[in-house]
């Protein structure tokens, strides 16, 4: 039989714990640094761009939308790339339609349709439902009052994405229920 006899300092072990826990809350406090300072830089910018052409998709389409709209000056002449349906109102030129979305604005799937005014040449040669891929540039035009008009330089025919809806805009959303 063999009895060990091992003698603890329990100061030296408090002292241990002491500098694990310093270390794993130094570790969570600079990882959430990171992340507010990367979503902060994100935010504050609202749009990806690569290549100097910014990327619209589903995840990011209302977000920037919103974003053009509330700061349009900032966004003249940048180059834009998304795409979605051809929706015309009667008010529009023949060289004029929406790039739109349905956005959904409730639980049980009510939609609103959102979208970019786009001037374009070829704009006849798309029926309305159509769905298209743009590239073009963001101008300064007047609907009602001065908005993001997307001057159309390359327009493709595509087939109805997967993800054909969108979603409201972090955080500053106001459902149009709630407003009459």
């Amino acid at each position: 039989m063999f009895i060990y006899n091992i003698s603890l300092n329990k100061t030296l072990i408090l002292k241990c714990i002491f500098i694990i826990i310093a270390i794993i809350l130094i570790c969570m406090f600079s990882y959430s640094i990171y992340k507010i300072y990367k979503e902060g830089s994100q935010s504050s910018d609202s749009c990806q761009i690569n290549s100097d052409i910014i990327k619209i998709d589903s995840s990011n389409y209302t977000n920037i939308l919103k974003e053009t709209h509330d700061n349009l000056d900032k966004y003249l002449g940048k180059k834009i790339s998304f795409s979605g349906y051809v929706y015309r109102v009667s008010d529009l030129s023949d060289t004029q339609f929406i790039l739109a979305r349905d956005m959904i604005i409730s639980s049980d799937l009510k939609t609103l349709v959102v979208g970019f005014l786009c001037n374009c040449k070829e704009a006849k040669n798309y029926e309305s439902n159509t769905w298209v891929e743009i590239v073009g540039t963001i101008e300064k035009g007047n609907y009602h009052e001065p908005i993001p008009i997307i001057n159309v330089t390359k327009i493709n025919k595509i087939v109805k994405p997967d993800e054909c809806y969108v979603y409201p805009p972090d955080s500053s959303f106001v459902p149009t229920a709630n407003i009459f």
